[in-house]
């Protein structure tokens, strides 16, 4: 998986820029396409639009927001089949490049 990290407090895309973003990861999605690797893609609404769910000794809490108290946050992934790492880390420079700012580059549990 290849996680989307996004910094909320930073300014918005101005129109200009965020339609040239996705115009860069439109072509990079094409490309995955044409390769028979992507599995699925997804942008998300910012963290604030988050519930977290606990059970804790058998009760369970809902809060707002996200769990994790940090600047950046995850803003949407890729889920590509890939035979490597290193295929992988190719990927995630091509996707940081279209999108302008840090992909994290996660492998499945294949317990699952």
């Amino acid at each position: 998986m290849l996680g989307v990290r996004i910094d909320e407090s930073a300014p918005a895309y101005t129109d200009e820029e965020r339609d040239a973003m996705f115009a860069r990861v439109g072509a990079v999605n094409d490309e995955m396409k044409a390769e028979g690797i992507f599995l699925f893609a997804g942008g998300l609404l910012p963290s604030d639009s988050a519930t977290v769910v606990r059970v804790q000794n058998g009760t369970t809490t809902m809060t707002d927001g996200p769990f994790a108290e940090t600047k950046e946050q995850l803003g949407g992934f890729w889920v590509l089949e890939l035979d490597d790492l290193d295929a992988a880390l190719a990927w995630a420079r091509k996707c940081t490049v279209a999108c302008g700012v840090p992909i994290e580059v996660r492998p499945f549990d294949g317990l699952a």
